[in-house]
């Protein structure tokens, strides 16, 4: 029974990856293979190949997102993208999202833009419990004066936004403005904090790769090795 259960779980840690990383591949492929309903019926690489090829979408969709980045680069595209813009913020419903939508957009993929640059060792959510956070920009306007005018801080604070994530799931998590006294930004980077994240602590940058827990006969944790 020993030997089975061994042999079981190394299995297993060799097909889990595997298997979910395949699962993920086939459902990217898949999902970008419906781009193709775009095309004319005519044009569909199925009607007139007829064969289905896996993968096509994904070409066409890179070709797609390729064709539009140039067309938006140029003067002309430049100005075609600004007049979108100014015709979706007239819509009363639409503005109001697409705003919310493009801003962060711009905030994510911008060259200039600051979000998930930084990875952060932050207290939450209480003191004394220690977490890995993301810098995503500093507050400004109205909530930096709200936040500089509350018991303690002074006018001359400095506030960060922070992203707390969840684990194992980090897309779930929350937004929260800290003093930038009370982050310590880490060397790690932000991949490699992800995969901390992801991993619930049993992936430590920079660490040794196994860490093994000696627990006494009670259940108390005795030391690391």
């Amino acid at each position: 029974m020993p030997s089975l259960r061994k042999w079981l779980f190394s299995g297993l840690l060799v097909l889990v990856p595997l298997i979910i990383t395949l699962w993920v591949l086939e459902w990217v492929v898949s999902t970008l293979d419906q781009t193709l309903r775009i095309l004319p019926t005519s044009w569909q690489p199925d009607q007139f190949l007829g064969i289905h090829i896996p993968g096509l979408g994904v070409v066409f969709a890179l070709v797609v997102v390729l064709s539009i980045g140039a067309l938006a680069s140029n003067i002309i595209g430049n100005k075609l993208v600004s007049w979108w813009h100014a015709l979706l913020h007239r819509i009363p419903v639409v503005r109001s999202i697409y705003s919310g939508v493009k801003q962060v957009s711009d905030t994510l993929f911008s060259e200039k833009g600051n979000a998930f640059r930084k990875a952060l060792l932050v207290q939450w959510p209480h003191d004394g419990m220690w977490t890995i956070a993301f810098l995503t920009g500093a507050p400004a306007g109205e909530v930096l004066e709200h936040l500089q005018g509350m018991p303690g801080a002074g006018e001359h604070d400095e506030f960060l936004s922070v992203y707390v994530p969840t684990t194992p799931n980090p897309t779930g998590g929350y937004f929260v403005m800290l003093r930038k006294s009370a982050c310590v930004e880490l060397a790690m980077s932000v991949d490699e904090a992800l995969t901390y994240i992801v991993s619930m602590g049993v992936i430590v940058p920079g660490g040794p790769k196994n860490v093994q827990l000696k627990v006494a006969a009670d259940g108390a944790i005795t030391s690391l090795s």
